[in-house]
């Protein structure tokens, strides 16, 4: 019995992680289109921005929860302003250019904080499960996970931004012709995104670590978790989540990390291979 709660326990916090760093590239990537291979270095930047607020004397709640993801979602509407929203509709050039951007930051914070790991100690304890000990932080990592979960449904479903957001990506022309602003839209949209993915990599950064290269093994899951959800943004990343997160969590426990790693990503492409457009595509296909 211990044991089953243990792994419990371990499974979701496999699907919370996975669903935080994927869920800022659902809403670029499932909303606008957008292709963003910087993703990962948005989490990684989200991660920074935690650890050195919390050394310059920042509650780490605080530097995990808001300067993180304040941060990076400023970057992100630069980024957007700046070279995004040239490249509306041209899949490869926004590819390319989100490349090079990913490879100018890593530059940039390798430059500044040198190719080390850097770290921040977890704010919380752990509690005895029988003969176990299980890091409450995992336990914070899954209401924090639900919190953004539930956040993101009530923004775009029950608020009057989720519905000019949800009805200018469907037809820009006409939410143009009603009098709004479709740019101011798609910067708003984008900057949410990257916010979301400076909260995720805040929030990993105490278990973690954070190097300048750790986009590279963030970009990677997300994108698998969001092509492999389909077209429903939030519904399809929790699902492709749990499915992803649970089949990693339980061949790492039968075996080792990286038979986990592995059976993820046979996961992926056996998932893909039946359903070619994601799980929403078959299943809550009305949801959001």
């Amino acid at each position: 019995m211990d044991v089953a709660l243990v792994v419990g326990i371990e499974i979701l916090n496999a699907v919370a992680s996975l669903m935080l760093i994927s869920i800022g590239l659902a809403i670029i990537f499932g909303m606008m289109r957008i292709i963003n291979l910087a993703h990962g270095e948005f989490l990684m930047l989200g991660g920074y921005a935690a650890i050195t607020a919390t050394k310059a004397g920042v509650n780490i709640w605080i530097a995990m929860l808001v300067v993180a993801p304040l941060v990076v979602g400023v970057i992100g509407i630069v980024v957007e302003r700046c070279v995004v929203r040239f490249l509306y509709g041209r899949m490869v050039d926004t590819m390319l250019a989100t490349w090079g951007l990913s490879l100018l930051l890593v530059g940039l914070v390798t430059t500044i904080f040198g190719n080390t790991t850097a770290g921040i100690s977890s704010p919380l304890g752990s509690m005895v499960i029988g003969a176990y000990t299980v890091s409450l932080y995992t336990i914070f990592i899954v209401f924090v996970a639900a919190a953004v979960a539930f956040g993101l449904w009530l923004l775009l479903k029950k608020t009057r931004f989720g519905l000019i957001a949800r009805g200018t990506m469907q037809n820009a022309n006409m939410a143009a012709g009603l009098g709004l602003s479709p740019p101011k839209v798609y910067m708003v949209t984008f900057g949410i995104g990257a916010a979301l993915a400076g909260l995720a990599g805040g929030v990993l950064a105490p278990i973690t670590g954070v190097v300048p290269t750790i986009g590279v093994a963030y970009v990677a899951k997300a994108f698998i978790t969001v092509i492999g959800g389909g077209a429903s943004i939030l519904t399809g990343t929790i699902s492709a989540s749990a499915l992803f997160g649970s089949v990693n969590q339980l061949a790492t426990f039968a075996t080792t990390p990286v038979i986990g790693e592995v059976a993820l990503l046979l996961a992926a492409i056996v998932l893909i291979r039946l359903l070619p457009q994601g799980i929403t595509d078959r299943f809550f296909r009305r949801s959001l």
